[in-house]
């Protein structure tokens, strides 16, 4: 059985995640949902980036699939071990299995889902489940170091979402 562990988030991770708020907010500019997520190396370096692809993918269009589906085609497992996947939200439980498929071995995220849950209530678009993305990775074999959610970002992630849903 695998354990997480979660850290405080650092100066990098702020950083990340504010260009997270930027991909929703350009993300729903486009036409899809607000959410944003990015892959970061080591050194805090952005390799992949996208934002929620909705309006082609529908209810898998997610943004942290889509990068984790990314970030496994072009890296290997142990390269991917040492990234970190920082998203505006915390990822749900479809979204942390992919993370945890591609082998990514860091996740951050922004806001809980739980916080997304009150904001979307009971949109057919995005009906939230609750299972935060620890307790999926606590189930794997793997470890998966989470750190989040970033409560100083919270205001700005909640403002790509108002009178959205």
């Amino acid at each position: 059985m695998t354990g997480f562990s979660s850290p405080s988030l650092t100066a990098t991770d702020l950083m990340l995640l504010e260009r997270t708020i930027e991909l929703s907010e350009a993300s729903r500019d486009s036409g899809n949902h607000p959410f944003g997520a990015l892959l970061a190396d080591e050194a805090g370096h952005i390799l992949i980036e996208s934002g929620n692809s909705s309006a082609r993918d529908r209810g898998i269009g997610h943004a942290e699939l889509n990068v984790s589906r990314e970030a496994a085609r072009r890296f290997t497992p142990e390269f991917l071990l040492s990234c970190t996947l920082v998203t505006s939200v915390e990822p749900c439980c479809m979204c942390a299995g992919s993370v945890y498929w591609a082998g990514i071995g860091r996740l951050v995220y922004g806001m809980s889902e739980k916080r997304l849950a009150i904001l979307t209530g009971d949109n057919p678009e995005n009906l939230t489940m609750n299972m935060p993305c620890r307790q999926v990775f606590e189930a794997g074999q793997r470890k998966v170091c989470v750190a989040g959610p970033a409560d100083t970002l919270e205001g700005r992630i909640i403002r790509a979402h108002q009178g959205f849903w």
